[in-house]
Protein backbone atom coordinates (compact mmCIF):
# COMPACT_ATOMS: atom_id res chain seq x y z
CA UNK A 1 0.00 0.00 0.00
CA UNK A 2 2.64 2.16 0.71
CA UNK A 3 4.55 1.68 -2.61
CA UNK A 4 1.19 2.46 -4.03
CA UNK A 5 0.99 5.67 -2.41
CA UNK A 6 4.06 6.69 -3.55
CA UNK A 7 3.91 5.91 -7.35
CA UNK A 8 0.57 7.39 -7.08
CA UNK A 9 2.27 10.93 -6.21
CA UNK A 10 4.92 11.01 -8.04
CA UNK A 11 2.70 10.73 -11.03
CA UNK A 12 0.34 13.47 -9.31
CA UNK A 13 3.82 15.80 -9.59
CA UNK A 14 4.62 14.37 -12.91
CA UNK A 15 1.34 15.47 -14.46
CA UNK A 16 1.67 19.00 -13.10
CA UNK A 17 5.55 19.54 -14.02
CA UNK A 18 4.36 19.32 -17.55
CA UNK A 19 3.61 22.99 -19.11
CA UNK A 20 1.03 24.55 -20.99
CA UNK A 21 2.49 25.71 -24.29
CA UNK A 22 0.09 28.40 -24.37
CA UNK A 23 0.48 29.61 -20.43
CA UNK A 24 2.90 33.14 -21.80
CA UNK A 25 -0.16 34.12 -24.09
CA UNK A 26 -3.27 36.10 -23.78
CA UNK A 27 -6.79 36.08 -25.25
CA UNK A 28 -7.18 37.67 -28.55
CA UNK A 29 -10.59 38.82 -30.05
CA UNK A 30 -10.49 38.59 -34.06
CA UNK A 31 -13.75 39.29 -33.55
CA UNK A 32 -12.62 43.20 -34.91
CA UNK A 33 -11.23 41.55 -38.27
CA UNK A 34 -14.74 39.86 -38.99
CA UNK A 35 -13.83 36.62 -37.42
CA UNK A 36 -15.89 35.70 -34.18
CA UNK A 37 -13.29 33.84 -32.76
CA UNK A 38 -11.00 34.07 -29.92
CA UNK A 39 -7.22 32.77 -30.09
CA UNK A 40 -4.26 32.64 -27.86
CA UNK A 41 -1.68 35.17 -28.96
CA UNK A 42 1.71 37.29 -27.61
CA UNK A 43 0.71 40.43 -26.67
CA UNK A 44 2.98 42.04 -29.12
CA UNK A 45 1.18 40.15 -31.26
CA UNK A 46 0.07 41.89 -34.76
CA UNK A 47 -3.14 41.55 -36.43
CA UNK A 48 -3.21 42.45 -40.26
CA UNK A 49 -6.28 41.08 -42.64
CA UNK A 50 -6.70 41.22 -46.58
CA UNK A 51 -9.70 40.23 -47.97
CA UNK A 52 -9.26 38.53 -51.19
CA UNK A 53 -12.84 38.69 -52.17
CA UNK A 54 -13.56 34.78 -51.93
CA UNK A 55 -11.93 34.59 -48.52
CA UNK A 56 -10.06 36.51 -45.86
CA UNK A 57 -6.34 35.90 -44.98
CA UNK A 58 -5.65 37.14 -41.44
CA UNK A 59 -1.81 37.28 -39.90
CA UNK A 60 -1.48 37.30 -36.05
CA UNK A 61 2.57 37.77 -35.93
CA UNK A 62 3.79 37.95 -32.77
CA UNK A 63 7.52 37.50 -30.87
CA UNK A 64 9.08 34.27 -30.09
CA UNK A 65 8.47 32.53 -33.54
CA UNK A 66 4.62 32.99 -33.49
CA UNK A 67 3.69 33.67 -37.02
CA UNK A 68 -0.15 32.48 -38.00
CA UNK A 69 -1.91 32.77 -40.74
CA UNK A 70 -5.76 32.08 -40.83
CA UNK A 71 -8.10 31.73 -44.18
CA UNK A 72 -11.72 32.45 -43.59
CA UNK A 73 -13.89 31.38 -46.22
CA UNK A 74 -17.87 29.89 -46.89
CA UNK A 75 -17.36 26.54 -45.82
CA UNK A 76 -16.71 23.70 -48.41
CA UNK A 77 -18.48 21.41 -46.14
CA UNK A 78 -19.58 20.88 -42.38
CA UNK A 79 -17.22 18.05 -41.62
CA UNK A 80 -13.99 19.32 -40.41
CA UNK A 81 -12.29 15.90 -40.13
CA UNK A 82 -13.30 15.58 -44.28
CA UNK A 83 -11.47 18.96 -44.45
CA UNK A 84 -8.50 18.16 -42.30
CA UNK A 85 -8.08 14.67 -44.01
CA UNK A 86 -7.90 17.08 -47.70
CA UNK A 87 -5.35 19.57 -46.22
CA UNK A 88 -3.10 16.69 -44.93
CA UNK A 89 -3.25 15.40 -48.81
CA UNK A 90 -2.23 18.24 -49.93
CA UNK A 91 0.76 18.89 -47.02
CA UNK A 92 2.13 15.57 -48.27
CA UNK A 93 2.14 16.09 -51.69
CA UNK A 94 4.82 18.77 -51.01
CA UNK A 95 8.40 17.23 -51.96
CA UNK A 96 9.84 17.85 -49.01
CA UNK A 97 6.85 16.71 -46.90
CA UNK A 98 8.38 14.09 -44.35
CA UNK A 99 5.98 12.58 -41.92
CA UNK A 100 3.34 14.01 -39.26
CA UNK A 101 4.20 14.15 -35.99
CA UNK A 102 0.51 14.74 -34.59
CA UNK A 103 -2.62 13.82 -35.78
CA UNK A 104 -5.03 13.04 -32.19
CA UNK A 105 -7.34 15.62 -33.02
CA UNK A 106 -9.86 14.95 -36.11
CA UNK A 107 -9.55 18.34 -37.22
CA UNK A 108 -5.89 19.60 -37.41
CA UNK A 109 -2.88 17.92 -37.68
CA UNK A 110 1.28 18.51 -37.05
CA UNK A 111 3.69 17.70 -39.74
CA UNK A 112 7.46 17.66 -40.39
CA UNK A 113 9.14 19.11 -43.94
CA UNK A 114 12.71 18.47 -44.59
CA UNK A 115 14.56 20.18 -47.28
CA UNK A 116 17.90 18.17 -46.29
CA UNK A 117 19.41 16.06 -43.56
CA UNK A 118 19.96 19.89 -42.12
CA UNK A 119 16.84 21.45 -43.09
CA UNK A 120 14.09 20.34 -41.05
CA UNK A 121 10.67 22.39 -40.39
CA UNK A 122 7.41 21.97 -39.02
CA UNK A 123 4.05 22.88 -39.65
CA UNK A 124 0.55 22.27 -38.57
CA UNK A 125 -3.16 23.07 -40.20
CA UNK A 126 -6.31 23.22 -38.05
CA UNK A 127 -9.62 23.64 -39.32
CA UNK A 128 -12.96 25.09 -37.85
CA UNK A 129 -16.52 25.76 -39.35
CA UNK A 130 -18.76 27.65 -37.49
CA UNK A 131 -22.29 28.41 -38.89
CA UNK A 132 -21.82 28.70 -43.35
CA UNK A 133 -17.95 29.78 -42.37
CA UNK A 134 -14.69 27.81 -42.57
CA UNK A 135 -11.81 28.68 -40.65
CA UNK A 136 -8.57 26.89 -41.65
CA UNK A 137 -5.24 28.20 -39.43
CA UNK A 138 -2.25 27.28 -39.98
CA UNK A 139 1.86 28.49 -39.40
CA UNK A 140 2.70 31.77 -41.88
CA UNK A 141 3.78 30.41 -45.03
CA UNK A 142 7.37 32.28 -44.69
CA UNK A 143 9.90 31.22 -42.71
CA UNK A 144 10.68 28.05 -40.39
CA UNK A 145 9.59 27.03 -37.19
CA UNK A 146 10.53 24.68 -34.65
CA UNK A 147 8.31 22.06 -33.10
CA UNK A 148 7.62 23.90 -30.43
CA UNK A 149 6.91 27.03 -31.64
CA UNK A 150 4.46 24.86 -34.27
CA UNK A 151 3.02 23.06 -30.68
CA UNK A 152 2.69 26.58 -29.50
CA UNK A 153 0.44 28.08 -32.16
CA UNK A 154 -1.51 25.06 -32.91
CA UNK A 155 -2.43 24.41 -29.41
CA UNK A 156 -3.21 28.64 -29.38
CA UNK A 157 -6.31 28.17 -31.77
CA UNK A 158 -7.44 24.73 -30.79
CA UNK A 159 -11.08 25.40 -29.73
CA UNK A 160 -10.92 24.53 -25.49
CA UNK A 161 -13.64 22.44 -24.59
Amino acid sequence: MKNFCVVLSFLFLLGSCQSDPTSSLSPLSLLPHGIPITIMAPDSAKVKTMDLLVQKDITVKGENGYDLQIFASDATSTDVSKIASELKGEVKNNPYFSKIIDETDSNGFIYETKLDSTNISYGFQLVRVMGDREYIFQNALMGTFSEAEIRTMYHAVKEKK
